[in-house]
């Protein structure tokens, strides 16, 4: 089978000649096929006949059996390899009962298909084929779907501007009216396709569960009331389309992003506009165009010039020519009304939006001036108030908000454990002193933090001072300083170094800062209270060892042995001890007893080599 295939294969791409040496080469190998068969053959039937000349037995009766099944199998063989070698020289001639079983998988077979063809099909048509609708969208986060409401948002958008326009204005002609129905049609397809594909696979919640909805909105069904059937009997009125805009294109993603919120206020204003511009048209149609010094003449851009009294009118500049009749009297009073009411709900929903946009910068501005204000009150030095007010830019500027920590107190303790390690993990993470530790209790330690910045210069802790807090630097440089002046830079540290947490442990006897720390330019710094981490250590006896030896290692580390004064001179020998004169009363009381005993020449030969043997082991001190 793979051989047919590869024939097929070469008989579409190369030439005669090509085709004649390929032929040649599988029957080359058909040769070698039925050889071997052959050899199998004989060799059984050598073993079998073999068998024959013993005398006869069960076993041989077996042997004879099997010997039958032997030759049958190889019969059929032959029988297959000869099918085999028609199919190929000529594969249109066989018949399907001569077609070989194929167990090659289905894209082996689109491929032999797809090499026979010229033409292949483009990938992204494959992926559209081959692409199912998942049971059921969630509207938040379906990017597909994000996408297919911006379509529907189109067409919707095309009926509620075209459908005025076609009726006031005479662009709707019979020379183009094809083209308008053809660009309605494709609008109610998007309609149908939205209410029969996506409504139904809609996710929503219902009463705490997550359901998926099973029919459409009953307004969206109401959009396609298909009203023009009237056509026959009204002829093309545009008006007819007007369910088309019952269409709810709601969604609420859209409506959180405060950019779209103004642009939505925007153009609902360019809509009433629009209306009005329309209705003036019809009113000028209505009454005759240039008819009277207030309907439009008829000159320049039917359009442009209805919209531009629209706006004079709504937004009541003035200017405009006085009304003669009751119609125009009544049309310019409606107008009137109508842009006093719009434009002071626009007005109003516009200041909201901004407002809403703007309320972290509002409440930023505020704490400052109070501040400010606080600092003039008590008449705090100025260097003082320039430092406060850089730290609220900088602070701002680098955050965009004050506290981090206000923000998300009104989330669940498990979101705001999902955003602490999206954030500050990959940061908490690759610090030395917690590698090890149970990561449990890093994640409890992550929501205990407290991100503070410090501006260039400013003590983060100095020396004596009781430690409470351990410091992990999130971005900038802290230096570790001293020395007689203490200007004397010792190190510097960077993102991602830890300091502060042989204090907090409460390693070697006590909590006492050991050095001076001060921020070397802006600095922004995770901040961990001893509380809290005694509190996660209880949990965690494992680590709250591992952390005591990791900081008792480091204490150890940091000291140095004090170096001991060598004098200055040639090194001087060790001499011995001198010999201690002997007291005067023992003295004396030797010499009575020498007197009384007569062991003076005993003692007095004692003595001498006690003499003796001090004054050679001076001698050899000295030599040495």
């Amino acid at each position: 089978q793979t051989h047919r295939h590869t024939y097929i294969y070469t008989k579409h791409r190369v030439g005669k000649q090509n085709l004649q040496y390929f032929e040649a080469g599988i029957e080359r190998q058909l040769g070698m096929y039925n050889n071997r068969i052959s050899l199998l053959f004989n060799i059984t039937c050598d073993f079998f006949s073999s068998l024959k000349e013993r005398p006869a037995s069960s076993a041989s009766q077996t042997s004879t059996v099997v010997n039958e099944r032997l030759q049958e199998l190889v019969r059929m063989f032959k029988e297959r390899t000869e099918k085999a070698k028609e199919k190929l020289i000529d594969p249109d001639s066989s018949d399907e009962d001569s077609v070989i079983p194929c167990e090659c998988k289905e894209e082996d077979v689109e491929e032999e298909q797809t090499s026979c063809c010229k033409v292949k099909t483009p990938r992204w048509i494959r992926a559209c084929m081959h692409y199912r609708f998942p049971a059921s969208i969630d509207p938040f986060t379906n990017l597909m779907y994000v996408l297919w409401m911006f379509l529907v948002s189109l067409a919707w958008n095309w009926n509620a501007w075209f459908i005025p326009v076609r009726w006031a204005f005479p662009y709707q002609t019979p020379d183009n009216i094809y083209y308008w129905l053809l660009t309605d049609y494709m609008c109610d397809l998007i309609y149908i396709l939205d209410i029969a594909i996506f409504q139904p696979r809609l996710q929503f919640v219902r009463g705490g569960d997550i359901v998926v909805s099973e029919t459409g909105h009953l307004f969206d069904v109401a959009s396609l009331v298909p009203l023009e059937l009237f056509y026959f009997k009204t002829g093309i009125n545009p008006l007819l389309r007007l369910p088309r805009l019952l269409k709810m294109n709601k969604h609420e993603v859209f409506s959180l992003l405060s950019l779209l919120r103004v642009i939505r206020t925007t153009t609902y204003l360019l809509y009433c506009l629009h209306c009005n511009a329309c209705l003036y048209y019809w009113g000028s149609a209505f009454k005759g165009l240039g008819s009277t010094k207030w309907v439009y003449n008829g000159e320049g851009n039917s359009y442009i010039r209805c919209y531009y009294f629209a706006v004079k009118t709504l937004i009541t500049i003035g200017g405009l020519p006085d009304p003669t009749t009751l119609f125009e009297i009544v049309f310019q009073l409606i107008n009137y009304f109508v842009g006093v009411f719009a434009f002071s709900i626009m007005i109003g929903q516009m200041r909201d939006v901004v407002g809403a946009a703007t309320a972290g910068q509002t409440y930023y501005r505020t704490c400052m001036d109070n501040t400010i204000k606080y600092m003039s009150s008590y008449r705090i030095p100025k260097d003082v108030q320039n430092r406060v007010k850089t730290w609220y830019n900088y602070t701002w500027q680098s955050q965009g908000m004050l506290d981090e920590q206000e923000l998300l107190t009104q989330l669940p303790d498990k979101m705001r454990l999902d955003i602490a390690i999206d954030v500050n993990y990959s940061i908490v993470s690759k610090v030395p002193l917690f590698q090890g530790c149970d990561r449990q209790m890093i994640f409890d330690m992550l929501k205990s933090l407290r991100s503070v910045v410090y501006l260039p210069g400013d003590y983060v802790c100095k020396k004596g001072e009781v430690g409470r807090e351990m410091y992990i630097i999130k971005a900038g440089e802290v230096q570790v300083v001293g020395g007689p002046d203490g200007k004397t830079v010792f190190v510097t540290l960077r993102a991602g170094s830890v300091f502060g947490e042989i204090s907090l442990l409460a390693v070697g006897g006590g909590n006492r800062r050991t050095a001076n720390v001060i921020a070397h330019g802006f600095a922004n710094l995770f901040i961990l209270d001893k509380k809290d981490l005694n509190e996660i250590l209880v949990h965690y006896p494992e680590s709250k060892k591992l952390l005591r030896k990791k900081a008792r290692k480091m204490l150890t580390k940091g000291k140095k042995p004090d170096p001991k004064e060598e004098p200055k001179g040639p090194p001087q020998v060790q001499t011995a001890p001198v010999r201690q004169e002997t007291p005067r009363l023992l003295r004396a009381a030797l010499e009575m007893t020498e007197r009384s005993t007569g062991l003076k020449g005993a003692l007095a030969k004692v003595k001498e080599k006690t003499n003796k043997s001090s004054i050679s082991l001076q001698v050899n001190i000295h030599k040495t």
